[in-house]
């Protein structure tokens, strides 16, 4: 096995990582930015090495100094963890040169999956249904207004390269569309540093289901069933639970034939994830597949058993799966809540600060992802995510009972959080009933 993964990322995921490694007798580096010298990630891991300043782009999507570090370190592995560079083909590619293990796929599928267009197109040949669309170059908006002509309204304009709920504009009448194309456009050149777009459907009111897979590089691929992850804000999701309580049992069976073929015919290898929109009548669309592990994940690990985090790093080590589809049983319920440092009743502004109070909540079936503790400061340069709240019960009842008890002990001062919103949501009838799609949240 590995003596030593550095790990490419910060806050919660880095933890969950180091944790990880930790359990399995690797010993791990930690990069930090200087705003980041004293986050959690760098007093947990055995080692830290500090990549550069506060700004990202110069510190955990600085290549050359982040590659650096795991030589000077000695790690025969990055785990990239998600976000930053964890689907860059290039730094994929520059790990492999450098003898290094990425604990990911290889850089050629990363590129095929991150470009969105391709990968519905290569989809679409490998048999697995895509949401209609034009996945072309769109030179203009004027040739972007007849293709959403030929597709009809209403109608999506997405980045090629997005991610994040960046880049995308939902465009309803021939009006609206050129602001919104040129909106699109810039913003996708400002996030991804690529301003090229794509056209699709936009199916109304859809349910986002995404189905997790796992492949090692002996060529054996399987599922972990479903997660439902349609309570979202702007297209980034705020709620997900597993199972959904939408799907049938012959469309859950569906999604996961579907999810392993397509894993297959791109020769797949470590965790992703494949993301579907489901419409009204339960038809199963392919919308994009994360080459990566997501932020949802633990859901899955509660509700299967399986730690995703030990398999990536097995799987990057070449070690075969160490179970078979046959022995995956989807056994109760889990729910994780995004819990960030935000004002909902401020548009959602973020509320970077000190936390001034902290009690974290406990008992059975209760677990807390974060690298939050006592009088830390929340810097004002990354995501806003605080931690995710995961909670399991033997069934959905359960599980919605044992959130809203973790929520009411939850308690971050001294910052604005969405931890109100959160127990809001679950008092809800529609997402008692389980009767909910992705507009849920613009409906009071």
């Amino acid at each position: 096995m590995f003596k030593k993964i550095l790990i490419a990322n910060r806050g919660e995921i880095a933890v969950r990582i180091i944790r990880a490694c930790r359990e399995m007798g690797i010993s791990t580096v930690a990069v930090y930015s200087e705003a980041d010298a004293t986050a959690l990630h760098t007093m947990l891991a055995d080692e830290a090495v500090c990549i550069g300043p506060s700004n990202s782009k110069d510190s955990y999507l600085n290549i050359e100094n982040i590659i650096s570090a795991t030589v000077l370190k000695g790690a025969e592995a990055i785990h990239p963890g998600f976000g930053f560079m964890a689907e860059s083909s290039r730094f994929a590619s520059i790990c492999n040169e450098c003898n290094i293990k990425f604990i990911g796929p290889e850089s050629e599928v990363i590129d095929l999956m991150g470009d969105k267009a391709k990968a519905k197109d290569f989809m679409r040949n490998s048999g697995v249904r895509v949401i209609p669309g034009f996945e072309g170059d769109i030179k203009n908006e004027e040739e972007a207004l007849a293709i959403a002509k030929d597709i009809g309204f209403p109608i999506m304009i997405k980045a090629s390269n997005g991610g994040g709920g960046k880049g995308i504009r939902i465009v309803k009448s021939e009006e609206e569309l050129k602001g919104a194309y040129n909106l699109a456009k810039a913003e996708a050149e400002a996030c991804f540093g690529d301003s090229s777009l794509y056209i699709e459907k936009f199916i109304e009111n859809p349910h986002h289901i995404e189905v997790q897979i796992l492949a090692d590089e002996k060529g054996n691929v399987i599922h972990l069933g479903e997660r439902e992850c349609s309570i979202q804000r702007k297209n980034q999701k705020v709620l997900e639970e597993s199972p959904s309580p939408f799907i049938s049992e012959d469309l859950r069976k569906e999604l996961g034939i579907m999810a392993v073929r397509a894993a297959k015919a791109a020769k797949y290898t470590n965790a992703g994830t494949i993301e579907f929109l489901v419409d009204g009548k339960g038809i199963p669309y392919f919308m994009e597949m994360n080459t990566r592990i997501q932020v949802e994940h633990p859901v899955t690990e509660m509700v299967t058993g399986v730690d995703i985090v030990k398999e990536q790093i097995n799987i990057a080590y070449g070690r075969e799966l160490s179970f078979k589809q046959e022995d995956i049983k989807i056994k109760g319920h889990a729910i994780e809540c995004r819990i960030n440092a935000e004002d909902p009743n401020n548009d959602y502004r973020p509320c970077p600060g000190k936390i001034q109070e902290l009690l974290i909540p406990g008992g059975p079936g209760i677990r807390i992802d974060s690298a939050i503790y006592q009088d830390y400061t929340i810097p004002p340069f990354y995501d806003s995510m605080l931690a995710k709240l995961i909670v399991y019960g033997r069934n959905r009842e359960e599980a919605i009972m044992k959130m809203k008890r973790a929520l009411s002990e939850f308690v971050i001062g001294g910052i604005k959080n969405n931890i109100e919103l959160q127990f809001e949501i679950l008092c809800r009838e529609d997402f008692i009933k389980g009767i909910y799609d992705t507009s849920f949240l613009n409906r009071k």
